[in-house]
């Protein structure tokens, strides 16, 4: 309320009821029917609250009996509802018919422009949809359920139909809801038109076989937007909600829709924060993506230039059934992994910024290939002759003959060209990549190696978390997907619509949670553990409306 009193403190009109009375019906008709229809909160704050409840949400006494007074509320309501989207818009436009199509161009461009009003507007609308979806999250938090979480993250977009009809062409006229468009899921050739919902959900890696953690797998930050714009920004945003809560980082796995985004947009604000990249690839992305100071970047990481080409190219142009039956190819297996002692290695970092420094592979006390390029630029000095015993795994292992050879050319070993000439990771031993460095390449760089053991780890068991929590908000109960139990108009609505939906589902996972684990009370925090959540959780606990008495 402290969002929303604002911007409707002066307006013209009648008041009509509290706004938190609207806003709870709506969540009491999601919660007990499973609809965000206006109608059914009337119903609910009529007909299924007792006199208490009603007294404390302001509501006066209405015979209920009576057809007129029923008629008045319901009107009271609406106009309430009206009043907060038309407060929260941008700019205010008739959302009872069709426009022209140019009117509603210029009504959509108020969602996309620069114009400070607008952007004021649109962040106080997001900041009252954020303040919905994480209330459960902050709840989880200071009852220590998140406390084990490791900070694992997915972020997935899914579409929110429209009750409304698309454009017309024909009739050159605009659908009633101006901002929104088509949303195309991986695969799909017909779009869904309505708008694209990014959600962040609280995932768990997997070690062994094995759950790292046990914590209520919650949504923990939506965006509603048009289909398939800002789809790298708006994940960065629910990131950011999450560092302001002092929630821990992990890996953030992501499907390609994000991979494909400029790394300005995501990929060097999600290291930023702290999180290490799992992404995907397409067909045409898969194997050599390019190179960086001479070093060959090899799905996503940095590798020897004299990494041999079978593994190298081991994985270009494998199509996505190839990729998802790469347990049943010994052979490709093998190629995969013949690239691991040739990529570099991590140095140091990242830091703060995101820098990492790395390695060339045959530097180092612990080399993980032996480099004639290296050694001639590189001379070591030559140690007295150690016995080995053969019977120790280990030290046979660590030894130098055990080592992958770099390959140089026969014209290379008869006539070594100069220092300068060679690529700057064979010149000197480490690199220093800032984010951002590698221009065009920087989005599909990752933290771990693709499709290694390590990759699938984290990998599908948060896509399969995305996947479950777009499932589960589109299930029986909170279905986004069915525009009916949202019919009101215009972006500002569905917003608000949308983030009642997600808390209602948070609070359902946090219910169904307790019950499945018998985790009811207050984990207590052990001696050296630190505070579960930010002094922004202490505030709100301090500012908020208490319970009703009687």
């Amino acid at each position: 309320m402290e969002l929303v009193e604002p911007e409707l403190a002066g307006r013209p009109g009648p008041g009509g009821l509290p706004v938190e009375t609207v806003l709870t019906g709506l969540l009491l008709a999601l919660h007990y029917h499973d609809s965000g229809q206006l109608a059914v909160a009337c119903r609910v704050l009529l007909d299924e609250l007792t006199g208490t409840a009603r007294t404390w949400l302001g509501i006066e006494a209405v015979d209920r009996t009576d057809a007129h007074q029923r008629i008045a509320f319901a009107k009271r309501v609406y106009r309430t509802f009206d009043r907060l989207t038309t407060a929260l818009d941008p700019e205010r436009v008739d959302r009872r018919r069709r426009l022209p199509r140019d009117q509603a161009a210029a009504h959509a461009a108020t969602w996309e422009d620069i114009d400070p009003e607008h952007l004021r507007r649109r962040a106080v609308l997001q900041q009252v949809s954020d303040t919905f979806v994480l209330a459960p999250v902050r709840h989880a938090i200071d009852r220590g359920w998140l406390r084990g979480w490791p900070g694992d993250v997915g972020v997935d977009m899914t579409s929110v139909p429209a009750w409304h009809h698309p454009p017309s062409n024909r009739r050159d006229l605009g659908s009633v809801e101006t901002t929104a468009g088509w949303h195309f899921s991986a695969g799909d050739t017909e779009g869904v038109f309505g708008h694209s919902l990014t959600l962040a959900v609280a995932a768990c890696r997997r070690s062994h076989g094995q759950r790292v953690s046990r914590h209520p797998q919650l949504a923990l930050g939506a965006v509603l937007d048009t289909g398939g714009k800002r789809v790298g920004p708006n994940a960065v945003h629910t990131l950011g909600q999450l560092r302001r809560l002092g929630l821990p980082t992990g890996v953030l796995a992501a499907d390609r829709a994000y991979t494909d985004q400029t790394s300005e947009h995501f990929q060097q604000h999600a290291r930023r924060l702290g999180y290490q990249l799992a992404l995907d690839y397409k067909k045409e992305h898969r194997g050599i993506q390019g190179t960086h100071h001479g070093a060959l970047l090899i799905d996503g990481t940095l590798a020897c230039p004299l990494t041999p080409v079978p593994a190298a190219t081991a994985t270009s142009g494998l199509d996505d059934k190839q990729i998802r039956e790469i347990d049943t190819n010994d052979k490709l297996k093998k190629r995969i992994a013949a690239r691991e002692p040739f990529h570099l290695k991590n140095k140091q970092g990242p830091d703060h910024t995101g820098t990492i420094r790395l390695q060339c592979p045959a530097a180092g006390t612990s080399p993980s290939i032996t480099c004639p390029r290296f050694t001639r630029l590189h001379p070591p000095t030559r140690p007295a002759p150690a016995v080995i015993d053969l019977t120790d795994r280990r030290a046979v292992a660590a030894h130098t003959a055990a080592k992958p050879t770099a390959q140089i050319t026969q014209a290379e070993r008869l006539h070594p060209p100069p220092k300068k000439e060679l690529p700057q990771i064979c010149q000197q031993p480490t690199i220093t990549i800032h984010p951002g460095d590698l221009g065009k390449l920087d989005k599909f760089r990752q933290d771990r190696t693709y499709l290694s053991d390590a990759w699938h780890d984290v990998f599908k068991p948060i896509r399969a978390n995305n996947e479950g929590l777009n499932g589960r908000g589109k299930g029986h109960r909170v279905d986004l997907a069915e525009p009916k139990r949202r019919l009101a108009h215009g972006r500002a609505a569905q917003t608000l619509l949308v983030a009642l939906m997600i808390c209602t589902l948070n609070l359902q996972i946090l219910h169904d949670w307790k019950h499945t684990t018998g985790t009811s009370e207050p984990i207590p925090a052990a001696e050296n553990d630190e505070p579960s959540h930010s002094p922004i959780l202490d505030e709100t606990a301090a500012t908020g409306r208490p319970p009703p008495s009687g």
